[in-house]
């Protein structure tokens, strides 16, 4: 298992689901942990976690930069600084080419200013904190709609800003990964399929058909997955991870395929 002992993690939507789960298996590996979210029980979920690593919590909006600047402060002031983000933290909605333009706007501010530009900024933010301390880790968290269809259903058309704000985490993620070599970051992002969270059981009011929801992928598996990735050292790449199949980090891919599959 990867020791993250003595490293410094930044943890997005950190109270629950992925995030919670990528923060316990982060401090559990023995990295120290800032996790932050809106919710209000940020540091309670924080104090629960064990350890070996330090948590601590905060109640912090990405889409703001006074909110993210006081996240990066905190893991510098507790933790010595910063070594791995994890952009977890990401909105959903139902969203259609024929609302009206007025919805269309505002849901467009909602999702960007959360799946992109918070992304953007707390990733600018860290990114000099790495390079001095000579490495880092950059995992942005995508979906399995921007690899190569194994099913329908991907790119729904009723979920177009959603599906526009995960590709354009495409364009980040390699192009940092390419900007970043130099100085030993890493950046890639996990591409999933569905995943039990409260965002996608909220699509059915929180009680999904019980037979669609067990074959869901578990937060769990794609923590471990992070971890795997975090030991590999491989760049640039959308990590895969498909309902029915083994949740693993498989091969690297040739050059020409880390972000396509």
């Amino acid at each position: 298992m990867v020791d993250l002992s003595g490293r410094s993690a930044i943890v997005t939507g950190g109270a629950s689901g992925l995030g919670r789960a990528f923060a316990a298996a982060l401090a559990g590996a023995g990295a120290d942990v800032t996790l932050c979210d809106v919710r209000d029980d940020a540091a309670a979920v924080a104090g629960a976690l064990p350890g070996p690593g330090r948590v601590q919590g905060l109640v912090a909006d990405v889409s703001k930069l006074e909110d993210l600047q006081r996240v990066v402060a905190a893991a510098v002031d507790v933790h010595g600084g910063v070594d791995l983000l994890v952009n977890n933290a990401g909105v959903w909605a139902r969203t259609l080419l024929t609302d009206p333009f007025a919805k269309a706007v505002a849901d467009w501010d909602a999702i960007m200013n959360t799946n992109l530009r918070g992304l953007l900024l707390l990733s600018r933010l860290c990114v000099p904190l790495m390079i001095e301390r000579g490495r880092g880790d950059i995992v942005n968290m995508s979906t399995y709609y921007v690899l190569p269809a194994k099913s329908a259903g991907t790119n729904s058309p009723d979920t177009d800003l959603y599906n526009a704000s995960k590709w354009a985490l495409n364009g980040l993620t390699q192009a940092w990964a390419l900007a970043l070599a130099e100085h030993d970051i890493r950046v890639n992002a996990i591409a999933m399929g569905a995943t039990d969270t409260d965002m996608l059981r909220s699509l059915w009011e929180g009680d999904p058909p019980a037979e669609f929801a067990a074959t869901w992928l578990q937060p769990e598996q794609i923590a471990s997955l992070l971890l795997e990735l975090l030991e590999d050292g491989r760049s640039g790449e959308n990590i895969g991870a498909w309902i029915g199949e083994p949740v693993e980090l498989g091969p690297r891919k040739p050059a020409h395929r880390t972000i396509t599959g």
